[in-house]
């Protein structure tokens, strides 16, 4: 028997997963097309028309005022939306694209992008990795502090514990400024460009 189309879609959305991979995240994110068409959907909340998405990352990409976006660049954007970027997205789970209907929504798998992306390039690590190492590092500095072992016994307590807390303190600092860089920002403006994408396509 041959499937409806209703059938395959729901089909493909109860299949799909309700979180992302980092692999499948980055993948789609490193480009800034997606990441425009997600940034806008998580501003939107609702059911968006393809025209209106077109129009408004025609807009970003170009500088200009939605008023003033001219046919050539809308037409630039909706081609390279409605051939291969939103296809990808509903292929990921990201977005729900119903191209018939020339509709397009942020799926439940989307929305667990939150705020920012917390994902990183393949070739670092993640911040929890990186502040259990710090942990373990400063706890081997203290235990060897407490034991009196050398060289760590040449430094103060007072000292050591200036060094640890500085250390975090650093730590943390730079983090908020990556997770800023990181945003999927949820105001009218263009989102900020992570680290490493610099695709359109």
């Amino acid at each position: 028997m041959v499937m409806t189309k209703l059938q395959r879609v729901m089909t493909r959305t109860e299949s799909r997963s309700p979180t992302l991979s980092q692999d499948v995240a980055f993948e789609m994110l490193s480009c800034r097309r997606r990441r425009y068409v997600v940034h806008y959907l998580k501003r939107r909340e609702e059911t968006t028309a393809l025209r209106e998405l077109v129009t408004r990352l025609a807009a970003w990409e170009n500088r200009v005022a939605v008023t003033d976006v001219t046919h050539e660049q809308r037409m630039r954007v909706y081609t390279a939306l409605r051939q291969s970027h939103l296809p990808k997205l509903d292929e990921s789970g990201i977005v729900a694209f119903d191209a018939d209907r020339g509709t397009v929504e942020l799926t439940a798998a989307g929305e667990t992008l939150e705020v920012y992306l917390d994902v990183v390039p393949h070739n670092d690590i993640s911040w929890s990795k990186y502040y259990v190492g710090l942990g373990i590092l400063c706890t081997g500095f203290a235990t060897g502090m407490w034991l009196g072992a050398l060289p760590f016994s040449l430094v103060p307590p007072t000292v050591g514990a200036m060094l640890v807390t500085l250390l975090f303190t650093v730590s943390a600092a730079f983090h908020v400024r990556y997770d800023r860089r990181m945003r999927l920002e949820t105001d009218t403006e263009a989102p900020r460009r992570p680290p490493g994408a610099n695709r359109w396509d």
